[in-house]
């Protein structure tokens, strides 16, 4: 039989919110022992009623207790499974809105990069542009039903709705940034002007206090006019550079 191979020459590029869909799949692998395993225990428990009330010498009770036991830690693991898939299928849907927005810069010539692995970590999505490079951080967050659903940035915090996230997204998108551009002056020998962009799908932003910040706070949609307006600051010739030294390290294996 004649061999055969892939006719494509390299991995495709990665898709919006694609770590949180294969984190997704992961929980779910994680949630089928749990429930087999309780499953079987039941299976065995019934098992041992009936041969209990047939007669037979095989004691039902500490069956009973361990399936009991067995189920009950599975119904906890999967419900805090639910909770954590629930909250992850938000994180990855808010993703996927967001670099369908970003797909429309690449009709202003920008190139746009989606879910680019890092040591333990990922960037959401990187525009490459004349008017410099882009790390956009995508944050999704539940609104409430009734009242006032607002994002206020002034530069140093942001809030939402009036709370601070447990984790910072300004810290998180200037390490972010740090990263992408150390991997771009390893690969291409150049630093190149990079900003940090955190993006709140769904929710109004006020940053009109943040006026001159080096990281942006946005809703995604304001994007395509931000970026237009900012100085021409990377050669055409750099700007291919830049794309393709990032194309090649997404499409690298770690």
């Amino acid at each position: 039989m004649q061999k055969t191979r892939s006719p494509l020459r390299e991995p495709p590029l990665r898709n919006p919110g694609q770590s949180l869909e294969e984190e997704i799949h992961h929980l779910y692998d994680d949630a089928i022992p749990y429930f087999f395993s309780s499953l079987g225990f039941m299976v065995i428990a019934l098992m041992a009623w009936q041969e209990h009330f047939t007669k037979k010498p095989l004691n039902p009770y500490a069956g009973t207790i361990i399936a009991l036991g067995i189920a009950g830690y599975s119904i906890y693991r999967v419900i805090k499974l639910r909770k954590r898939i629930a909250l992850l299928k938000m994180a990855r849907d808010g993703e996927k809105v967001v670099g369908q927005e970003l797909e429309n810069l690449r009709r202003d010539g920008c190139s746009v990069f989606h879910d680019i692995k890092g040591d333990n970590f990922n960037l959401d999505h990187i525009i490459v542009s004349s008017h410099g490079i882009f790390v956009v951080e995508t944050k999704t967050f539940s609104k409430p039903v009734k009242g006032e659903a607002n994002v206020f940035y002034d530069g140093k915090k942001v809030l939402v709705n009036g709370h601070v996230p447990d984790r910072d997204p300004l810290k998180q998108v200037e390490a972010n940034v740090n990263w992408l551009r150390g991997v771009l002056r390893e690969s291409a020998g150049k630093i190149f002007p990079i900003r940090g962009v955190v993006v709140f799908p769904g929710w109004f932003v006020d940053s009109r206090s943040a006026k001159g910040s080096a990281t942006w706070v946005l809703n995604p949609k304001a994007l395509a006019s931000f970026i237009p307006n900012e100085p021409m600051q990377i050669v055409d010739a750099d700007v291919h550079l830049a794309a393709f030294h990032l194309s090649r390290y997404i499409r690298t294996p770690n």
